[in-house]
């Protein structure tokens, strides 16, 4: 690769310069793995950052990244362990967290390096203008896909959930028009909490979105035990009070679990289990406006956060699946019955959650738009609001022309994804960590260009069976 030869050089830029002597030093004598050591090591020297210092407490935090973290993805797990096998899946589910907290790591260990957290400043400095571009594009195109996802969760169960409140056949009404339910609900709650200056501001509605979905994944478990096996599948809904004797349209009749399963949907399946876990355009924003900020407390936060959210994916997949087993589709609330009371609190439940996390998925975009647009200019309320509404008009003409939430997390999943969690973190730390700190041939530095590799590999092996799904015919498969 081009980057390879240019790994131990100098970046000759003095306003960066001047802050590489005490980031490297924090780094050598810090050593804050991904995950922290106990007690503070002596003698150590913070990294001295250029921008501010933010007030938002470690719960907060905490909040706000899990609340990025957990996302449309979690609805698609189930589907993913349909299609993989229950230990399989929980094996590939372990590895992609270790593998994104780690990846974490990378970047908060540049960012001490180069003293800004900033994700496009990370590409600056590692490959100029150019690198710059490239970040805020893989950010832009990953945001809007999880964007779209939330959006298109709103456009398929909002009038489900109107039309089961007013207990009528109200076919055709223009209020159960998910087209135009996106475009009211994008105006009179998403606009406004994206227009809000600090990312810091969310915490609260963060935490009300992850008791949304902690009430979704309870809800899942409880279901496990009320629908009986086999299931009879009338239309979209799923009821459960069907006779035994019924048999099973589509589903697997034995209901046995698989352990270990590969299929063609599984180009589907492992870039759904990265999408649930990519967080990375929004770490270094969170970091930003961490009180108290240090390497270690911000790793402390990511781990706590991403230990959280793959607790409850493994919950949800496992009872989703267990529930629907083979049969269960790429969004799984479209499994239960309709008029199940408990699963419209629950489609509730999730629309709220989704609805509150947009803006936080917004915020890093506008960012990276700022870093690229308008990088010496100061922040400024027209232009603040402008990009907002830009964005959102963006994302509900591309989430109506959709027809289903699966190619969006297929799509998405192999391409900014792998990006994000592998490929852009290890490139950066070869380039920017200094060659006096970490030799080029160093096991970190060997270890970080196997991690990009492995990004490269997962991106064209998932792209390739995809494209291959597409081209047999295979992709309708599960579509609703």
């Amino acid at each position: 690769m081009a980057f390879v030869s240019a790994l131990g050089m100098e970046m000759q830029d003095p306003k960066m310069n001047r802050t590489l002597p005490a980031g490297a030093v924090g780094y050598r004598q810090e050593r804050e793995g991904f995950l922290p050591s106990h007690g503070p090591a002596s003698g150590r020297k913070p990294a001295q950052f250029l921008d501010f210092e933010g007030k938002t407490s470690f719960g907060m935090s905490v909040f706000n990244l899990s609340n990025a973290i957990m996302g449309s993805g979690i609805l698609g797990l189930a589907y993913a362990m349909a299609h993989t096998g229950i230990i399989f899946f929980l094996v590939l589910l372990l590895c992609i967290a270790f593998l994104s907290s780690y990846s974490i790591h990378l970047l908060l260990t540049c960012a001490s390096v180069v003293g800004i957290r900033a994700y496009e400043q990370l590409g600056q400095r590692a490959f100029g203008p150019a690198g710059k571009v490239v970040v805020a594009a893989v950010i832009c195109l990953h945001n809007v896909g999880a964007m779209s996802s939330y959006l298109f969760i709103i456009k398929s169960e909002l009038p489900l959930v109107i039309s089961t409140f007013l207990n009528e056949d109200l076919y055709g009404s223009w209020f159960l028009d998910g087209n135009l339910l996106i475009i009211i609900v994008s105006v009179l709650i998403i606009l406004p909490l994206a227009l809000m200056k600090h990312l810091g501001y969310l915490g609260y509605t963060s935490g009300l979105s992850l008791t949304c979905m902690l009430f979704f994944l309870i809800s899942v478990i409880y279901e496990k035990f009320q629908i009986d096996c086999p299931i009879s599948h009338n239309e979209t809904a799923i009821e459960s009070k069907d006779p035994p004797d019924l048999p099973a349209q589509g589903f697997n009749s034995s209901c046995e679990a698989q352990m270990f399963t590969v299929d063609s949907q599984m180009s589907y399946t492992v870039p759904i289990m990265a999408f649930a876990f990519v967080c990375h355009p929004e770490v270094l924003p969170i970091y930003t406006e961490l009180s108290r900020p240090s390497q270690r407390r911000m790793q402390a936060v990511a781990n706590v956060s991403i230990g959280a959210m793959f607790c409850m994916y493994s919950l949800t997949a496992t009872f989703g699946y267990l529930t629907f087993y083979s049969s269960v589709k790429a969004e799984m609330l479209h499994m239960y019955n309709q008029k199940d009371q408990l699963i419209l609190c629950v489609r509730l439940a999730v629309l709220l959650a989704v609805t509150l996390t947009v803006p936080v998925v917004l915020f890093p975009i506008r960012r990276a738009l700022q870093q690229l647009l308008f990088p010496s200019k100061a922040f400024s309320w027209p232009r603040h609001v402008a990009i907002a509404l830009i964005l959102l008009v963006l994302v509900n003409v591309l989430v109506i022309c959709v027809s289903t939430i699966r190619d969006i997390f297929g799509v998405i999943g192999s391409t900014s994804a792998p990006s994000l969690i592998f490929i852009l973190p290890s490139i950066f730390y070869l380039r920017i960590v200094p060659s006096e700190v970490e030799p080029l041939f160093s096991w970190r530095k060997i270890q970080a260009l196997c991690f990009g590799i492995l990004g490269v590999l997962f991106m064209f092996l998932s792209l390739g069976f995809m494209f291959a799904n597409w081209a047999t015919g295979q992709s309708h498969v599960s579509r609703h």
